[in-house]
């Protein structure tokens, strides 16, 4: 007589733990980004992953350590193409803030995150707080670097503190034409808009008409 035992379907391969982490902090990404840190719980996102509440705590420990991994990966996707998964220097720089913002208008959740968490790390005992603080410090720096370059390349003197005045008002802008987008994508072009701010902060600070040429 014929076998006529069913064989069982093949079991479906289980992510590993580099995957699960991958997919944790993405939809850990989707709900502070959409409900902010407080509000978004682990069952929220371990729900988004098909595991449970003590699944997430496995991987991360704690929502806290959680939120900081969220915030550092969302640093690595903006430098995961760049050589040495770093920012550059000089111009380079600039073009890669501008390439940067493109790149946001296809990545909405990482964006709103981004905002969400920064805006709410201002307020008391936040845990992103002293990470956003830093994050900002050290772009001041790097950004502030990138002018002094520019002025020596073009034989400009700036006076004392200007390359940091400027920094500090390229990430302003930045991050305001963040928020305006996510409210009216519409409305604003991001890449554009970012080009055309960083332009004009850097002519002003230098003294002469200055372009970037686009990757």
């Amino acid at each position: 007589m014929p076998d006529t035992t069913e064989q069982s379907a093949p079991r479906a391969k289980r992510p590993t733990r580099a995957q699960r982490r991958e997919e944790i902090l993405a939809a850990a990404t989707r709900v502070f980004g959409s409900k902010g840190y407080h509000q978004g719980s682990l069952v929220d996102v371990a729900a988004q992953v098909g595991i449970t509440h003590a699944g997430v705590l496995h991987h991360f420990g704690s929502k806290d350590k959680l939120l900081w991994e969220v915030l550092e990966y969302r640093d690595r996707v903006d430098v995961q193409d760049l050589e040495g998964q770093h920012i550059p220097g000089g111009m380079d720089l600039f073009r890669h803030l501008v390439t940067t913002a493109r790149q946001n208008a296809g990545r909405r959740g990482i964006v709103q995150a981004y905002a969400v968490l920064t805006g709410e790390s201002v307020t008391d005992g936040h845990p992103a707080s002293t990470w956003v603080a830093e994050r900002f410090a050290v772009l001041r720096g790097e950004i502030s670097q990138a002018v002094r370059e520019l002025a020596d390349e073009r034989s400009v003197t700036l006076p004392e503190g200007e390359p940091e005045r400027a920094a500090a008002a390229v990430i302003a802008v930045m991050d305001g034409l963040q928020l305006q987008w996510l409210l009216d994508p519409e409305a604003v072009d991001l890449a554009a808009a970012t080009g055309f701010a960083i332009e004009s902060i850097l002519t002003a600070t230098l003294g002469s008409t200055v372009r970037i040429t686009n990757p």
